[in-house]
């Protein structure tokens, strides 16, 4: 039965996966450029989808922690993965209905496909306390991020040769073939919701309070008070704010990066592919990592080889080192997010998991905002993407220094 529900409540990411590769990293900012918005300008569609990029990140932010605390009423955390996994899957999936031009239907599709996304992603990771014991957190973490990495990169490889051989589907053109991917990626989000549903259970699960939501918004009041006296678990999230900062920049960037310094639009969606696939491997191999050395050491190792990337990636001059980042990106990526949610198991208190993580995931998101402002910023100031792309350094560089104050045992 614990195997059973560990590999169920791994395979929620196996299916997520799929929205943030194919739709967040892949066609939706390009189609939503060619095909919906296609009677504005360059920089109006570029705006546009800024606005809802943020939008969704914004709420997210704001609401974070009052789904934690929604989540731990009552033993909740799959009710509400449920309802946001199939708001996400349901808008996702009707983003194949929004016809050329209707950009602002499709720009509200997407930002509910990413509240739907980071929403389910709360009561997600606080699930990890019900499906591992202690001793398993590690493993059970790179599990999820594992499967994650190899169901997303199958289904956007798919999704890829549908775009580019669309004749061999029966479909009528590449736009058809996007289409047909964003349903595809609904159906793969919602199919794979279904094991959680029925083979995870909660673990002694709170009672539920009458007046749910009062109950739940005073429960944010207090257990932000609470985060302080765990101080281990206080200093532990300022470093991962700082340096998942670094990672989401990286993520979020590495593209416009790479067609800033002169790389081809194929070549760098090749790198993300490849990001992917090692991804899945490297994430297990990190999850024995934590076992063996610990989840700390995992994490400052990932680290030492992301100030690796950054020095890399403010140097290079050749396509095939771009190739060879994105080799690196997939070695840690997976490791340096599965150890994170394990290490900050550790330091929470088990039945308070929901509202303790949703101050992690809005930490996570709040990140997502910053992090690229600033390498806009320095780019813009000083005229050169590369000091842009040097910027991240500092972020991982804090959170390295952080870390090193995170004593787990105490």
């Amino acid at each position: 039965m614990n195997r059973r529900a560990r590999i169920s409540w791994a395979l929620y990411d196996w299916g997520n996966s799929a929205f943030a590769t194919t739709v967040m990293a892949g066609f939706f900012p390009v189609f939503f450029k060619e095909y919906w918005a296609s009677g504005l300008s360059p920089t109006d569609s570029t705006f546009w989808l800024g606005v809802g990029n943020s939008a969704a990140s914004t709420l997210m932010v704001l609401f974070a922690p009052l789904i934690g605390a929604l989540s731990d009423q009552g033993g909740s955390k799959k009710r509400y993965l449920l309802l946001f996994a199939f708001l996400g899957a349901l808008m996702t999936s009707s983003l194949f209905l929004v016809a050329a031009g209707m950009w602002q239907i499709a720009l509200l599709f997407y930002a509910l496909g990413i509240v739907g996304f980071s929403g389910s992603i709360v009561p997600y990771d606080a699930l990890l306390v019900d499906v591992a014991e202690e001793d398993e957190l590690d493993r059970v973490s790179a599990l999820g991020y594992a499967l994650g990495y190899l169901g997303g990169g199958l289904l956007f490889a798919v999704n890829v040769f549908m775009v580019l051989k669309p004749a061999y589907f029966g479909l009528a053109d590449a736009g058809q073939a996007v289409r047909v991917s964003f349903l595809m990626v609904g159906i793969w989000w919602a199919l794979f919701s279904l094991p959680v549903l029925l083979f995870v259970q909660e673990r002694n699960p709170r009672p539920a309070n009458p007046h749910v939501l009062r109950g739940a918004l005073k429960e944010i009041r207090d257990n932000f008070r609470e985060v302080g006296r765990y101080r281990m678990a206080a200093l532990f999230l300022l470093a991962y704010w700082l340096y998942i900062d670094g990672v989401d920049t990286i993520v979020r960037m590495a593209v416009d990066y790479g067609l800033a310094i002169g790389f081809e639009s194929s070549d760098l969606l090749t790198a993300l592919l490849i990001t992917q696939f090692v991804g899945f491997p490297a994430a297990l191999l990190f999850g024995r990592v934590g076992d063996r050395q610990g989840p700390k050491k995992g994490i400052m190792i990932a680290l030492a080889v992301y100030i690796i990337i950054v020095f890399w990636a403010w140097r290079m001059e050749s396509m095939w080192e771009f190739y060879a980042l994105a080799v690196l990106i997939g070695l840690v990526q997976g490791g340096i997010q599965s150890l994170s949610r394990s290490l900050y198991a550790r330091l929470i208190p088990q039945d308070r998991a929901g509202m303790f993580f949703g101050v992690y995931n809005m930490l996570g998101k709040f990140a997502a905002v910053i992090g690229p402002l600033l390498v806009g910023w320095v780019a813009a100031a000083s005229g050169d993407s590369r000091l842009g792309i040097l910027a991240v350094l500092l972020l991982f560089v804090a959170g390295f220094v952080i870390l090193q104050r995170v004593n787990v045992e105490k």
